[in-house]
């Protein structure tokens, strides 16, 4: 995805749920690959499409 916000586009809460979710879809990937991990990365792409559009309007929190 091109379009990816940059880790500075990211306010401090959204950088510490993101790094819980990757720390999750790492433990869930240590099962096996037969393990499903697209629920949390739908979780992850809502949280970047958040900080995109957030970006888009100018507003800093």
């Amino acid at each position: 995805m091109a379009d990816r916000p940059a880790w500075s586009d990211f306010t401090p809460g959204e950088k510490a749920r993101v790094a819980a979710l990757t720390a999750r879809m790492a433990k869930r990937g240590l099962a096996g690959p037969g393990v499903d991990i697209s629920d949390l990365k739908r979780r992850v792409e809502r949280i970047e499409n958040e900080a995109r559009r957030r970006k888009q309007t100018g507003k800093q929190s």
